[in-house]
């Protein structure tokens, strides 16, 4: 397949030949929580209620009310796999991501569209996206089925700027979607209150089923990319080949030419609808810290007007508390904490690491380089960064350059070490947070949450005062280079 386009496809391909990275089953399963249900166990990880596990990437290929589509979960839900796709190791895949987005390869219009192969209008009689659309729940209790990684691509109304980024969407009616736009965020949403302002629907395009390097590519944010920035240049420069797009078919906006499905509609003007309509469990699904999002009472509305898909089309979907999550939000957060602590603080910070403890979000562990005395404090100065390039992180763990960042046994062995509370620690109240961390609302705290999505920060500092690392060497072991010849 080497000259073949990039597309998921492709991806899965490859991947197919690493042992343990993917497995197919053509056991029946329903996508009503069976499906999610049983990926939990096999190899959802993260913040996902116990038992579960890092496993392969799981295609179910029987999905029942669906012939013909199979669904997919769990691409990403493995560091070590993401960078088995992205063809890079995987303790440096921020810095990778840094570079990709310094160079960028901009998306390009080609002719070849698959996701164009079979067609289906709003206006044909017997439409119904919940028919067509294999979008499973995570849970019972879901508020209905969800995209849950649809990219969505939108323009500013002049179409001088366009967007990709990823919402939560649940299906709503035959024609209806709920959008979750979080306030103060993705460019998107500045795109909708433009729209909005004057009073007209705006062209969308949703599309799922895509290579690992659109869906982590896109989930980049200000300050590492700023609005006018299409997110889709860095899916370029990882993947080293232009996105294709094409021209969508019912609304005036594009389409990723090579997605398994694509639906196409309008985010509706000034119209809401309550996200659990249909369920009324006041739950909407799984997020990423591990805990049910509430339904929102008033999400914005698309109406959809076309559902384009390939032939024996793939859906892609994901587990919200999943580490397919961390990979997707965290590892665009470490290349954004990287290149900021780069420009300010030059080879202080030598890598970063978000684990699936914060979601991908909320936590993040940063390797730091003292060079003398002269140095010591700046480690601090890296969490004040870290907190600057990500409003949603929430704790930093500062660590020596002799940890490693990926092992939490070696992370906590820090802060029992070198770490004393009443020096180390340091808490930054009454700052902005992720609304979806169910600590931070006024009733847990009501003299430093006023509203809903504040916190206090934290900072662990586990780093050695400089003066005082000769009091603190690890006990040195003898280099064997040979040591795998004793296993074989």
């Amino acid at each position: 397949m080497a000259n073949e386009p990039y597309d998921l496809r492709k991806v899965l391909a490859e991947l197919q030949t690493h042992p343990g990275q993917y497995h197919a089953t053509d056991v029946a399963v329903d996508p009503d929580a069976e499906l999610s249900g049983v990926y939990r166990y096999i190899g959802a990880g993260g913040t996902v209620a116990r038992p579960t596990q890092e496993g392969p990437a799981m295609m179910f290929n029987n999905v029942n009310g669906f012939p013909g589509t199979k669904v997919l979960t769990g691409l990403m839900a493995s560091r070590k796999r993401v960078g088995l796709m992205f063809h890079h190791d995987y303790h440096t895949l921020g810095q990778f991501l840094n570079e990709s987005v310094a160079n960028p390869i901009p998306p390009v219009m080609v002719t070849d569209a698959p996701a164009h192969e079979v067609v289906h209008k709003a206006t044909d009689p017997d439409f119904d996206i919940r028919k067509l659309v294999a979008a499973p729940t995570n849970t019972p209790e879901d508020a209905g089925p969800y995209i849950t990684v649809g990219v969505v691509l939108g323009s500013n109304k002049a179409k001088t700027m366009s967007d990709v980024t990823i919402h939560r969407m649940v299906l709503e009616d035959k024609d209806t979607l709920g959008i979750y736009i979080m306030p103060g965020g993705r460019h998107i949403g500045a795109f909708a209150k433009e729209y909005e302002a004057a009073n007209e629907p705006m062209p969308v395009t949703i599309n799922i089923g895509l290579d690992p390097a659109i869906t982590i590519g896109c989930t980049f944010e200000p300050p590492t990319t700023p609005l006018g920035y299409n997110e889709l240049g860095v899916a370029g420069a990882i993947r080293q080949e232009a996105v294709g797009l094409t021209k969508a078919l019912t609304v005036d906006e594009n389409a990723i030419a090579r997605s398994e499905f694509t639906l196409e509609g309008y985010i509706m003007p000034n119209e809401r609808i309550q996200e659990d309509i249909n369920t009324h469990t006041g739950k909407a699904m799984p997020e990423f810290p591990g805990y049910d999002g509430d339904a929102n009472p008033a999400l914005q509305v698309i109406k959809v007007t076309a559902v384009t898909h390939r032939e024996n089309p793939i859906m892609q979907s994901v587990i919200g508390p999943s580490e397919e999550h961390v990979s997707m939000a965290g590892i665009p957060t470490e290349a954004s904490i990287l290149s900021l602590t780069d420009r300010a603080i030059p080879g202080k910070v030598l890598n970063v690491y978000n684990p699936p403890a914060g979601g991908g979000k909320l936590m993040t562990i940063m390797q730091i380089h003292k060079d003398d005395e002269a140095d010591e404090g700046i480690q601090r100065q890296a969490a004040l960064l870290a907190f600057a390039a990500f409003k949603e992180l929430k704790t930093v763990i500062l660590v020596d350059e002799d940890v490693d960042i990926f092992d939490m046994n070696d992370v906590m062995w820090t802060v029992n070490t070198r770490f004393q509370a009443d020096q180390d620690l340091l808490v930054l109240p009454g700052m902005r947070n992720h609304p979806l961390d169910p600590s931070e609302r006024p009733a847990y705290d009501p003299k430093s949450i006023r509203t809903r999505g504040m916190s206090s920060k934290l900072v662990i500092d586990g780093t050695v005062p400089f003066d005082m690392k000769d009091q603190f060497v690890r006990a040195k072991f003898k280099d064997v280079p040979d040591w795998e010849k004793y296993l074989k």
